[in-house]
């Protein structure tokens, strides 16, 4: 690894897009994101590289689709109405089995709501987000190292799956500033795409559509996407248990909110209740297995999320009953305070320690 350098979270995601080879990046402006493709458009020409502002996000997810048909190592980032509009093509990138990147540093909503930081597209991101049955690998990094590691490993992971990949951060991640490394290395050499559209000389045409009319057809196609979906959640789900007290309370929050959720865990860890954290880094495939680690010891869970409640859903999934699950939530931009958190493990402590099973 390099030198340590102070980066903002938009930019660092930007150079450690250069660093993976990303060689082209559309997009266009929306806070509070612009940071990213302002740093690209300045970065990518000195890489040889193609930076284009489109006319607007939906054509943005277009020319990546076919910047990733030729081949190339492709990004593109927005804030959450922006993802929105994107949402049919990265349907048609998923039903094109073609690799992109795709970022979105998530703003309040719905609506145009505010720039302020939020966790309430986690159900546009992990449930396809776009039309048919299709997924994305979704990671969702805590700091702006994690940040710059992810997105990385976000390209290899879209060229080995021929799928789209979700880099899922919010306004604060993409904002504050923290030291981050990048490796000395030179980017890796293009993986050999023998599917991509480079030019038919010597070989016969390729072909890559979404469109399947035949009925028979789309159906076997499908399912062979769900094998491969199947795979990624075999292969690449990840999360980390963060407990140094032998908790019997469980945090889960990703993000931004998992750092707070840290400070929570000290903060009642001082008045006498030990709390432990599970972090999701891949919200899509769920960690379930993690829940499966603790299923002897957790008395209860806590999901604490910058959102009206929608990760909640899948950590009661994961508990499959084994422990009631509470929330506690703020919307519209507003961040949890460890006090507030802190206040409502107290309210659980309380009752799992009167055996209630409330969740």
């Amino acid at each position: 690894m390099g030198e340590k350098m102070l980066m903002k979270g938009n930019e660092a995601i930007g150079e450690a897009a250069i660093k993976a080879g990303c060689r082209f990046f559309f997009g266009y402006p929306i806070t509070p994101q612009n940071e990213l493709p302002e740093y690209m458009s300045r970065r990518l020409p000195e890489v040889g590289g193609v930076f284009l502002q489109a006319e607007s996000e939906v054509a943005a997810i277009n020319m990546v689709y076919g910047a990733s048909c030729a081949g190339g190592r492709v990004m593109t980032s927005s804030s959450s109405p922006g993802i929105s509009l994107k949402q049919e093509g990265i349907s048609y990138l998923a039903g094109s089995e073609l690799p992109a990147v795709i970022v979105n540093i998530v703003r309040g909503g719905p609506g145009l709501g505010g720039i302020q930081p939020a966790q309430s597209d986690y159900f546009q991101a992990t449930r396809g987000g776009g039309h048919g049955d299709y997924r994305t690998l979704v990671y969702a990094p805590s700091t702006i190292q994690e940040m710059v590691d992810l997105v990385m490993m976000a390209f290899d992971k879209a060229d080995a799956y021929r799928n789209p990949v979700l880099v899922l951060g919010d306004g604060i991640l993409g904002q504050m500033m923290e030291p981050v490394e990048f490796p000395d290395e030179p980017p890796p050499e293009p993986l050999a795409k023998p599917w991509a559209t480079t030019g038919a000389e010597g070989r016969p045409p390729n072909i890559i559509s979404s469109i399947i009319l035949d009925p028979e057809l789309l159906d076997k196609h499908n399912w062979h996407l769900m094998e491969k979906y199947e795979q990624i959640r075999k292969k690449e789900t990840r999360w980390e248990i963060y407990d140094p007290y032998e908790a019997e309370i469980f945090l889960v929050a990703y993000g931004t909110m998992a750092r707070v959720a840290r400070a929570a865990i000290e903060a009642a860890h001082s008045r006498g209740i030990d709390c432990g954290l599970v972090r999701p880094i891949t919200l899509w495939p769920f960690p379930e297995r993690a829940f499966d680690e603790l299923a002897d010891r957790a008395r209860a869970y806590l999901s604490v999320e910058m959102s009206t409640g929608q990760m909640v859903d899948d950590v009661k999934i994961a508990a499959a009953g084994r422990a009631p699950v509470y929330f506690y939530g703020r919307a519209g931009g507003v961040v949890p305070s460890p006090a507030e958190i802190v206040k409502k493990i107290e309210l659980i402590f309380e009752e799992i320690k009167g055996g209630s099973k409330r969740a």
